[in-house]
């Protein structure tokens, strides 16, 4: 295949996932959950959607134009993909095949209906596709590697697969500014920012930045419609069993009954909690930002005001060029 060949079959994909009718996401996300509860509705269509944004033409071609990519001796790339929030592999299973090397998929077991699915369409539309990937439960054969995980199996990873060229990604998490100063639509924009796919991907915003004495009535009162997360059982258990455990060490956290909210130096907070820091000036918080840059996944701020920030609601809307970690995937790829 050509690579204007392997275009075409991606965008091709984007729009029959975009045509996809409300009963067929139903039913795909039915079957989803009945694996990862996590996986409902709301989110296999929110990570659909998503898929679709990346698979637009326009930022497809825009985002390889750089990378002069040229037909290339074909690499097995081993890929180890997480399973936290629906099809958060598929952008390492777009890259590669796009690159033009053989990919050599290791699903993660909360995520392997969805990924299947998505592959079973591709070749569905250009069958050549058949020949350039494979599910496989061992990497030993992987030329290169591209794993994500946590910051325990990330050691594993860079001990396993020291000898060979990979991309290893540990913990992160997302960030938001807040400055006190933010209108209603903000806060809401950021309480998508939170909650959608219930705190669980590395692009939610799990800590949030303040200036002292800012009080957080506002932002509760921008989310209060988010209080149907609580349906969700899991989410619930998370909810009741923290609670129950700031209560009984006597920690001082705001609570509205489906979000709370709890004063910390750590930056990845638990499901149902969102931990906060303050900063006395524009200085100081660019320093702690600074200090927590390499745990970081991205930062919001109202309307993307700070420098390096995006704006509020658009934490889970990366582009194609919007690497996890700030790697560089299609480079490592065209290295190889």
């Amino acid at each position: 295949m050509t690579l204007e060949n392997r275009i075409e079959a991606f965008v091709k994909l984007g729009k029959q996932l975009q045509d996809m009718t409300p009963e067929e996401r139903k039913a795909l996300s039915l079957i989803a959950q009945a694996k990862n509860p996590w996986f409902d509705e709301n989110n296999v269509s929110a990570a659909l959607q998503g898929i679709t944004t990346l698979l637009d033409e326009q930022y497809l071609r825009e985002w390889l134009y750089p990378y002069h990519l040229k037909q290339v001796t074909p690499k097995k790339v081993g890929v180890v993909m997480a399973g936290n929030i629906p099809m958060v592999g598929f952008h390492d299973f777009l890259s590669v095949l796009l690159s033009g090397h053989f990919l050599l998929a290791k699903l993660s077991s909360d995520d392997d209906v969805l990924m299947r699915r998505l592959a079973s369409m591709l070749v569905g539309i250009e069958p050549a596709f058949a020949n350039h990937f494979e599910f496989v439960d061992m990497l030993k054969e992987a030329d290169a590697i591209i794993a994500t995980g946590s910051d325990n199996t990330a050691r594993y990873f860079e001990y396993y697969f020291a000898k060979r060229p990979h991309i290893i990604r540990k913990n992160r998490t997302s960030i938001g500014i807040l400055t006190g100063h933010e209108e209603a639509e903000d806060l809401r924009a950021l309480g998508n920012d939170i909650f959608q796919y219930y705190g669980l991907g590395c692009r939610n915003v799990s800590k949030v930045y303040v200036p002292e004495g800012y009080t957080f009535d506002k932002l509760y009162e921008a989310n209060e419609h988010h209080k149907t997360i609580l349906v969700h059982h899991k989410y619930q258990n998370n909810y009741d069993y923290n609670k129950s455990i700031l209560l009984v060490n006597r920690v001082p956290h705001f609570d509205n009954g489906f979000l709370l909210v709890q004063e910390s130096s750590q930056l990845v907070s638990p499901i149902s909690v969102l931990f906060y820091e303050t900063f006395t000036s524009l200085p100081d918080l660019r320093h702690k930002l600074a200090d927590v840059k390499e745990k970081t996944q991205c930062v919001v701020s109202a309307h993307g005001w700070l420098e390096g920030s995006i704006p509020f609601g658009d934490a889970q809307c990366p582009m194609p060029w919007d690497y996890a970690d700030g790697v560089d995937t299609m480079a490592f790829l065209q290295g190889l």
